[in-house]
């Protein structure tokens, strides 16, 4: 069984992959903003085992937060072998943006780029110490290709794809295989907006859920880079 940081796991993918490793008896470190959001629910802390369930408080546009949750979780797991980044933010701001826009620029950035960039940096002595290590980082559609005109959401997947290729190429002798996940629309409140494309058409969180939990499973020999999936045919990629 593994000892693994989640991040964004209060909600959306992040909570769907938390609900599926807990039930496979992984000990899990769930980094949330809102410890609220898992009161009464599977990964309510006070349901679980405090040797192999932790919530931390976690913020990814703090540093210390980040280091803060590592520290605790070594204290209690005594390890980290996985890391699941799913802690994202979306923003609408287009090419020629207002001046005003500048700070949603700057959350995009510390948010999808920063934070994992960060939080990887903290855990890594332990990664390296553990010969199978993973990270999963729940990268975008848009972290491959530039659809429509949301510019600076698809600057930050592109350049978190970048940090994934960069992380695989320093882990790969100690053992850590990286991979990032690039979904297109999934049903979960980021795409709530969302009125083009049914809801039900849409991937689910379960299933990359599910895909997660495989990659946990498999030998560094069959580990995946990339997992592109997408619940619409585009012919460009």
């Amino acid at each position: 069984m593994r000892k693994i940081l989640i991040s964004g796991a209060s909600r959306g993918i992040g909570k769907a992959i938390a609900f599926k490793l807990l039930k496979e008896g992984h000990s899990l470190s769930l980094g949330v903003r809102k410890k609220e959001d898992l009161i009464n629910t599977c990964l309510d802390p006070r349901l679980n085992n405090p040797e192999s369930f932790l919530v931390h408080n976690y913020d990814a546009t703090d540093q210390t937060s980040s280091k803060l949750w590592v520290e605790r979780t070594v204290k209690t797991f005594r390890n980290i072998d996985t890391i699941i980044h799913c802690a994202g933010i979306f923003k609408r701001t287009n090419l020629i943006f207002n001046d005003n826009d500048m700070q949603d620029i700057e959350e995009l950035w510390k948010v999808n780029v920063m934070g994992p960039w960060i939080l990887t940096k903290d855990a890594w002595q332990y990664l390296s110490n553990n010969t199978s290590a993973r990270i999963i980082v729940l990268v975008s559609m848009s972290g491959k290709r530039s659809k429509s005109n949301l510019a600076s959401y698809s600057m930050s997947k592109f350049a978190l794809m970048s940090l994934c290729q960069t992380m695989r190429n320093e882990g790969w002798e100690k053992g850590i295989r990286v991979t990032a996940i690039c979904p297109g629309w999934v049903n979960t409140d980021m795409a709530k907006e969302i009125n083009h494309f049914p809801k039900k058409d849409m991937t689910q969180a379960n299933d990359i859920a599910n895909i997660c939990s495989n990659l946990l499973d498999l030998p560094n020999s069959s580990v995946p880079f990339e997992i592109a999936l997408n619940c619409q045919l585009e012919t460009t990629l």
